[in-house]
């Protein structure tokens, strides 16, 4: 298992998009470096160091879960899917304060029972039930099928434009377990998409955004709250962006692919 609060190493599905964008739009990775360099540089980057290569956490992180707990997305919430990075822990705390569900995707999706659960009424010490480590810990393990539908997702972000285009650090996965919840009917068009980042993750380029990427509905910082208008996120998994090697490691995708043959 990865160590706290940083994802494992994994394929890199989230770049693939790159090559299917429209004249004028820029690269990720480019982006990527930029934001890395100018959050380390102006001493917003906050520990595990160094941000590059990993979704970068940053001085306020706290103050934008507080800002987005403040949203009626998240009020209205009982269950949310979230990443397991660094500069979300305050909002995976805030969840289980506030008497939500927290639902994370075990490294990789390798497991059958690919999601852990944390059940506020089922935990003592939500501190601890909220890192990487310790989620795998105290949370209960289960497979898809025990997953309830999700309220909002919230996920960890390296960039996002204001039109809701995020960047990721290259691994894919977190558009991947979108697909997935979207293949099992867990979330929809209507289930709001949440990042937080420091304002200068915002940015305004003109990213290349691939049919397989999911955008940001609702974009958090410690200074403003974005709602970008998303007109549509991706309706499940694109199989073309998956070999059958990649199905094999991933045991629910082996599952759905096989139910969709059927």
């Amino acid at each position: 298992m990865a160590g706290d609060d940083d994802r494992a190493d994994g394929d890199r599905t989230d770049d693939r998009g790159d090559d299917d964008h429209a004249a004028g739009a820029v690269e990720k990775e480019p982006i990527r470096q930029r934001i890395w360099d100018e959050l380390e540089e102006r001493g917003v980057a906050r520990f595990p160091f160094p941000p590059h290569g990993r979704i970068p956490n940053f001085a306020g992180a706290d103050r934008a879960a507080d800002r987005l707990a403040d949203q009626p997305e998240w009020e209205a919430a009982e269950t949310i899917k979230a990443n397991p990075d660094a500069p979300q822990l305050p909002v995976r705390r805030r969840a289980l304060r506030d008497g939500k569900t927290v639902y994370m995707a075990v490294p990789r999706l390798a497991d059958e029972r690919c999601f852990l659960k944390l059940d506020p009424d089922a935990l003592d010490d939500y501190d601890a039930a909220t890192t990487v480590s310790g989620s795998s810990t105290h949370g209960e393990q289960v497979g898809p099928e025990a997953v309830e539908p999700i309220d909002l997702v919230v996920s960890g972000s390296v960039a996002v434009t204001t039109d809701g285009g995020r960047i990721g650090k290259g691994e894919g996965y977190s558009d991947l377990e979108y697909a997935v919840l979207r293949d099992l009917g867990l979330v929809d068009d209507g289930t709001p998409v949440a990042t937080t980042v420091h304002e200068r993750q915002v940015i305004d380029d003109p990213v290349a955004i691939g049919d397989h990427d999911v955008a940001m509905t609702l974009v958090v910082t410690t200074e403003r709250t974005l709602r970008p208008p998303v007109e549509r996120q991706p309706t499940g998994v694109d199989w073309t962006l998956l070999d059958g090697e990649r199905r094999e490691e991933i045991p629910v995708l082996q599952r759905l692919h096989d139910r969709s043959d059927g």
